[in-house]
């Protein structure tokens, strides 16, 4: 080739297709990768950031649906004693003695234990109400001491005890049903406490609502906190509920400052810093996570990026001087056309720019192709001429089979002396082969079919009379494709003359196109006596398998296996015809052929499938 190069100076320099298709590997594979690396790095630190903003929000969330949950759990509680229209009038009752005691034992005891009991956390509940005349009931705890330690209990005491407290001359005005006050007081904060404070009204008068007595119920922050888990955030990280002055009242995690403090002097720089609102409490929950734990799950993306992006390098630079080597010889594009040529696909050519040693072998391969084709048309031709004699011979088969039965009827009119039908039969049997004929074209438009097949029923109607009904519902919109001539008259020849189910017959003929869109099926469906299913096996293996039927089923089988096989030699082996047929309820014929428009009709006869 070297040679070749000197003694065509004007040549262009010869470059094998193995460094061709090395260097474009390179270009158009490798700098896209490092380019979609990048891309997708970037985009993945991106969602990696938003999927653990989502994440900590639906923490959030739920941890906050759990607080509000023990929030409303409580209320509960003091809606028991709230809602209950029976303790006004008890309450109200200032008399003192047995009446006092009766109120106090059978009433207020009972009422008291089973709102306390009615939770299975730890709660303190403190009644206080106007009426001195019921007695006080408490216990006579050390003011230093927890009294929500010891559990679920509870404390009647008189309202004066607390009226002159700052937190209850601050308690906002009474809206029914809704006032209530989540707030700590007294020794509440010491203890991590928070009370439930509501009061108690008297609601005989509705519009002027007359205070009779205050409930404060006493939860451990603990209890009611007890979702806010440092566990379900991440190791390092820090939840805080703080109050509306940003004082921090519970925490959770390693790092958490004492309880409160101030978050405002904490330095959050290291942190990124969620915050929700706790709506019944006015308070936040706020979480903290290190940005060391972003950075590190930054890395590992950047990590595995790159490495991807390196693995995929080395790679593609193996597989690139693999394939540039094998394919320098340009072995592979040759053998694959050589096997089409092995499998008769003689229509695929080799065509190669440059100058390379595959130029000259494309050229030898495109001739051969061609010459190749050649011959084989000329022998496709050859069995074409023949596959056509053997249909006009299956064309002439029929015409006469049809004739002698109608000149059978046309000889038992003219016995009987019936000369008026007689007449008619004769008409209607020279319009029918006057369209037969159809200046020799085997392939017809589907509305001349049709024609024919009207002509063969007027010529049966002269014959049966009011005996036969035949209905037609051909879609319009297939009349203008066509179709191998005579495909429906054998099929109407047949029913009238083996379907006779007593002395009257139905025939309905139906086209349309299929859902595919296709193909065209014709159906022909009688309501005559049908056939039984040995008879059905030997039509059918009469018209698939001429020449091994045996029986009664022979008589039948030919008309059929006459369309049969001359759709199958125009259209293919996948088009012709199916029968179904029960005993007693009839028979449906199925044809099926191509669709093909009408202006094909001139070249139709010439293509003919070869099957051979």
């Amino acid at each position: 080739m070297d040679k070749f190069n000197r003694m065509n100076p004007n040549k262009p320099m010869f470059l094998p297709f193995g460094m061709k298709l090395f260097i474009s590997y390179l270009i158009l594979i490798i700098v896209p990768i490092f380019i979609f690396g990048y891309m997708a790095n970037a985009i993945l630190v991106d969602l990696y950031g938003k999927q653990m903003n989502t994440n900590l929000t639906g923490t959030l969330t739920q941890i906050r649906d759990n607080i509000n949950y023990k929030l409303e759990d409580t209320q509960r509680l003091s809606d028991i004693l709230y809602f209950d229209e029976s303790m006004p009038l008890e309450i109200m009752r200032y008399e003192e003695g047995w009446v006092s005691y009766q109120t106090t034992t059978k009433l207020l005891i009972p009422k008291f234990r089973q709102t306390v009991d009615s939770t299975n956390r730890k709660v303190w509940m403190s009644v206080y109400l106007k009426n001195e005349t019921l007695p006080e009931i408490y216990n006579n705890d050390d003011s230093t001491s927890d009294a929500l330690a010891k559990g679920k209990h509870w404390g009647l005491f008189h309202l004066r005890r607390i009226v002159d407290k700052s937190w209850y001359k601050a308690f906002p005005e009474e809206n029914y049903g809704k006032t209530m006050v989540w707030q700590q007081v007294e020794d509440d904060s010491r203890f991590g406490r928070i009370s439930l404070l509501r009061r108690l009204v008297d609601t005989r008068n509705p519009t002027k609502l007359e205070t009779i007595g205050f409930m404060r119920i006493s939860v451990y922050l603990s209890e009611i906190f007890q979702s806010v888990d440092i566990d379900k955030v991440g190791s390092g990280s820090m939840l805080l509920i703080m109050d509306e002055n940003n004082r921090i009242l519970y925490g959770s995690g390693d790092h958490v400052p004492d309880i409160q403090s101030d978050y405002k002097l904490m330095d959050v720089s290291r942190y990124t810093v969620l915050s929700g609102q706790l709506p019944k409490l006015n308070w936040k929950l706020t979480a903290l996570i290190p940005n060391t734990i972003i950075q590190h799950e930054t890395r590992k993306v950047n990590i595995l990026t790159l490495v991807i992006c390196l693995a995929s390098f080395v790679v593609i630079v193996l597989v690139a001087l693999g394939v540039s080597r094998f394919f320098s010889k340009r072995v592979s594009k040759v053998v694959s056309v050589l096997n089409l040529f092995q499998q008769g696909d003689f229509h695929k050519r080799v065509h190669y720019k440059g100058n390379d040693e595959f130029t000259m072998i494309a050229a030898s391969l495109n001739k051969l192709g061609e010459h190749t084709e050649h011959l084989i048309e000329e022998v496709y031709m050859t069995n074409l001429k023949k596959k056509e004699a053997e249909l006009e011979t299956l064309q002439a088969q029929i015409n006469p089979h049809f004739l002698y039965n109608t000149l059978s009827s046309i000889s038992r009119l003219a016995k009987f002396g019936q000369v008026d039908k007689q007449h008619q039969m004769v008409m209607n049997l020279a319009k029918f082969y006057r369209l037969s004929l159809n200046e020799g074209h085997t392939i017809i438009a589907i509305h001349k079919e049709l024609e024919q097949t009207q002509a063969y029923i007027d010529i049966q109607k002269v014959k049966y009379g009011d005996r036969m009904d035949v209905e037609f519902n051909i879609d319009p919109s297939i009349v203008n494709f066509v179709t191998v001539k005579l495909i429906l008259q054998p099929f109407l020849e047949n029913a009238l003359q083996h379907a006779w189910c007593g002395d009257r017959i139905y025939i309905r003929v139906c086209g349309r196109l299929e859902e595919a869109g296709d193909s065209i099926l014709f159906e022909i469906m009688d309501d005559g006596n049908g056939m039984s299913q040995d008879m059905l096996k030997q039509v059918i293996s009469a018209m698939n398998n001429p020449g091994t039927t045996k029986g009664s089923g022979r008589g039948r089988g030919y008309g059929i296996r006459n369309v049969n096989e001359r759709i199958k030699l125009y259209f293919g082996k996948e088009y012709g015809v199916q029968l179904h047929s029960r005993p007693g309820i009839g028979t449906t014929v199925s044809i099926r052929i191509p669709l093909q428009r009408a202006k094909q009709q001139a070249s139709a006869e010439m293509n003919v499938k070869w099957n051979g």
